[in-house]
């Protein structure tokens, strides 16, 4: 029988912390837990914000430390942010990624730039609800500054997409 260790079971806990701006996917699942240390009870967890001027911050800080003094062993929590190293796209998890297009958000393809256009570089943003290429940028500003607009002219759905980081 394997034993868990109790920095295991804060890992476990922190999968469960959801993003308050997109409540499908884990701040785990987003790639924005950099470290989690423990020593004698005292835990301690570095998240990487997505960007450095999300609103969120306070409400994920508050809700990693609660999840991680409800882990057995846990006396006390310190939840500090780093900036370095930067939190990018790339480290959306491909569980992360999974959910984000069930929920009608386009992760980043990694293909090409999704919002500046280089030469020789295509625009690609795939739509989430069916697959195409096939779509357009209606707006650069999402409802926040890491999301942009992109309608599918196959599907006719509007769907937001990560700008990739």
């Amino acid at each position: 029988m394997k034993t868990t260790t109790i920095s295991e079971s804060i890992w476990a806990a922190l999968d469960s912390v959801m993003d308050p701006e997109i409540p499908v996917v884990s701040i785990v699942d987003m790639g924005m837990v950099e470290q989690v240390d423990v020593q004698d009870g005292r835990a301690r967890v570095v998240i990487l914000p997505t960007f450095s001027g999300c609103p969120a911050i306070s409400v994920i800080k508050r809700d990693v430390a609660e999840a991680t003094v409800r882990v057995e062993g846990v006396k006390t929590v310190e939840v500090d942010t780093t900036y370095s190293p930067p939190w990018t796209t790339d480290r959306i998890t491909e569980q992360g990624r999974t959910k984000l297009r069930e929920f009608g958000l386009a992760p980043p393809t990694g293909v090409a730039p999704v919002l500046i256009t280089e030469i020789g570089l295509p625009i690609v943003a795939e739509c989430p609800f069916c697959g195409s290429t096939n779509t357009r940028n209606d707006s650069p500003f999402g409802p926040t500054p890491c999301r942009a607009l992109y309608y599918c002219e196959d599907c006719r759905n509007p769907f937001e997409q990560f700008k990739p980081i």
